[in-house]
């Protein structure tokens, strides 16, 4: 069983790139609905929700792990991967970061993510230990996330705000685009009209399966041990109604929701 887990609904971008990639394959999948975003949460305070999120999955029976949020991935994967080391992991930042530097021409390069992701510096740190001669320019979105989750995708406010989170980065010439937060993706159509056709997009989601993918292709073993299923099991911490309406809408199927209390792992289904 492939886990999946963030801290709301983004990392649903994730699971429906999983089931494009990888058909067939069992995904379990934990939003925590009830404490987003986790982008304005400490670094203490996001590492101790991952080691929860990924002990739930685990317990389920995931054997192996995408952390489909930037802010846990550009704060606590080293804790996740002492915490659990027989376990593989898989984050966002590493490939996204691969496929702009593959894409870019300029070799300037924006990011728009959480405050907690930007500020972390772990892009700028693996873009200095690949190229030197990248530059990246960042500019937090703290307010995209909770207008995603409001389900708020095409509304002018939306819009409005997007536009004016890129013009510094369209201001320092940036050729490529990363969209740091596997939220983003639900209003990529918005972002990319936003930046312009020459601005080239890095979504998240697609590159982390991708690599997930390419793990099991090359470890027989570890793909025959996963069960087949094709559809994906979805538990909350919290049941609101934008929730189950957006996923629905983003995953273009009807999903079952079980609320799980993480402290008593008591699951209650909702049909």
């Amino acid at each position: 069983m492939i886990g999946v887990f963030d801290s709301g609904l983004g990392g649903l971008t994730v699971v429906k790139e999983l089931l494009q990639v990888l058909p067939g394959y069992r995904i379990i999948y934990f939003g925590d609905t009830a404490r987003t975003p986790y982008g304005t949460k400490s670094p203490q305070t996001v590492t101790r929700y991952a080691l929860e999120d990924t002990r739930f999955l685990i317990e389920q029976g995931a054997r192996i792990i995408v952390v489909a949020c930037h802010t846990v991935s550009s704060t606590a994967m080293e804790v996740l991967r002492k915490t659990f080391p027989e376990v593989p992991f898989f984050e966002v930042v590493t490939p996204s970061m691969k496929k702009a530097l593959s894409l870019t021409k300029n070799k300037k390069i924006g990011l728009i993510g959480t405050r907690t992701t930007v500020e972390s510096g772990i892009y700028q740190r693996l873009f200095q230990e690949a190229d030197p001669e990248v530059k990246l320019y960042a500019n937090p979105s703290p307010l995209l996330v909770p207008l995603i989750e409001e389900g708020w995708l095409k509304k002018p406010e939306t819009r409005r705000i997007v536009k004016k989170y890129l013009i510094p980065l369209k201001m320092r010439g940036i050729d490529t685009l990363i969209l740091g937060c596997t939220h983003y993706p639900l209003i990529k159509k918005v972002i990319q009209e936003k930046a312009g056709k020459r601005i080239k997009l890095v979504d998240p989601s697609e590159e982390v399966a991708r690599s997930v993918k390419e793990l099991l292709e090359s470890s027989p073993e570890l793909k025959q041990g996963l069960e087949p299923n094709g559809e994906p099991e979805v538990y909350v911490s919290d049941i609101t109604p934008n929730f189950e309406k957006v996923a629905t809408m983003f995953l273009g199927r009807r999903l079952k929701l079980k609320k799980v209390d993480l402290e008593k792992t008591h699951c209650k289904q909702y049909e």
